[in-house]
């Protein structure tokens, strides 16, 4: 994978949106009950009693989604000795979990710190366009479009799992569908590693048409023996859904200089 690092391609408004939006996910992530000790390494066993009643309560699952069916017991964040040793108690929920109100909640959870820069970076890098593009109020609305849409598109595609569904990835994937519509020649300075990092100044749509492809095909379950945690399916049916609504601006997007050719090393720099 490449890593983008900034992109020519300047805005007009402040993103404020893109900002408190990257604020919000980092807070959350800060007071996420347990993640402090799971993120170092560190977690015991009532640190990760106390997230996996956090994330039942709050993260999206599929099976809730698509066929409304509430655990009838829940972990309660309480650690207990059963008659297999220590484990975290379960109990009857109390509380009442909208399935649809978890879609939300679970757009500003993440499992690990990389989780978190990760899609923060896309977000800052190409947010912020899409944001001066829409404007702020229809940037949220399209934003919450995109992250709906992964999530349920994701669960349709495994609606009998009981795993939790967090991150903002697919709501990401979506802002990353309507630049590679709106913007695709914008340029993006990327770093490659080989034996080094190389930094490449490519066109959006080599850029975003490759991460697409990666996850088309991480999704099928080519390249990787198992999908693991990763929800690709949500990734790509938030950058399709994002591609789609972006569509019809194209005509009336005024498109930022053109590259010229791939630029590496020092003569990527100038021009930014």
């Amino acid at each position: 994978m490449v890593i983008p690092v900034h992109d020519v391609n300047p805005v007009r408004r402040t993103p404020y949106v893109t900002y408190a939006l990257i604020a919000a996910n980092v807070v959350v992530f800060l007071f996420t009950p347990g993640i402090a000790g799971s993120v170092a390494g560190q977690s015991d066993l009532a640190q990760l009693c106390h997230l996996q009643a956090f994330l039942d309560h709050y993260a999206a699952v599929p099976r809730e989604l698509i066929h409304d069916q509430l655990p009838r017991l829940v972990p309660t964040g309480a650690v207990g000795v059963g008659p297999h040793g220590p484990g975290c108690v379960v109990a009857t929920p109390d509380y009442q979990k909208s399935p649809p109100a978890s879609v939300f909640t679970a757009m500003f959870l993440h499992g690990s710190w990389l989780h978190l820069l990760g899609n923060m970076l896309f977000l800052l890098i190409f947010g912020n366009n899409i944001e001066d593009r829409l404007g702020h109020v229809r940037f949220t609305l399209f934003y919450l479009v995109c992250g709906y849409a992964a999530a349920y598109g994701f669960a349709l595609a495994n609606s009998d799992s009981g795993d939790p569904l967090i991150g903002a990835s697919g709501a990401i994937a979506g802002v990353l569908g309507a630049y590679l519509v709106l913007y695709p020649k914008a340029r993006v300075w990327v770093l490659v590693p080989f034996l080094i990092f190389l930094p490449l100044r490519l066109p959006a749509w080599i850029v975003l048409g490759f991460w697409f492809v990666l996850q088309a095909a991480y999704s099928s379950g080519q390249g990787v023996s198992s999908a693991g945690s990763v929800a690709y399916m949500a990734h790509v049916v938030g950058f399709l859904v994002g591609m789609v609504i972006a569509w019809p601006l194209r005509a009336g997007t005024p498109q930022p200089p053109e590259p010229q050719g791939l630029l590496f090393g020092r003569r990527a720099r100038p021009g930014w």
